[in-house]
């Protein structure tokens, strides 16, 4: 089963976000802080990292730059699910290797597809 951690400080968010996938039949993982971020990734192996830039600890595109600069780390796909809608902010993500940059609000079903055509439907 296709592996996807969520990690957002709002929780009716992280809800909506993991009742979508799981219902789409992926395994989610969820974390409502920055900390610790990086080593969960690397001992929960996810197929897919969906982050906000904003959260407490440390922030979603300081951990992304960690992430992928560490080779054990750099080829999971990374979204950005925020409220930072600049045009700026989303250059700055696209250009650290984020995959998707969605702005909140957003579509639940949009976004289960994004999920489908980067990491395939789980299995």
């Amino acid at each position: 089963m296709k592996k996807i951690l969520v990690v957002d400080d709002e929780p009716f968010i992280v809800m909506i976000v993991e009742d979508k996938l799981k219902n789409a039949g992926y395994e989610v993982l969820t974390q409502r802080t920055g900390r610790g971020i990086v080593e969960l990734v690397k001992s929960s192996k996810p197929d897919l990292l969906i982050m906000d830039w904003m959260l407490p600890g440390e922030n979603g595109l300081d951990i992304c730059r960690k992430l992928k600069k560490n080779p054990e780390t750099s080829s999971i796909p990374i979204f950005m699910l925020t409220a930072r809608g600049q045009e700026a902010d989303e250059k700055l993500c696209l250009e650290c290797g984020i995959e998707q940059y969605i702005t909140k609000p957003f579509s639940p079903m949009s976004l289960v597809r994004l999920v489908e055509n980067t990491i395939g439907r789980p299995e």
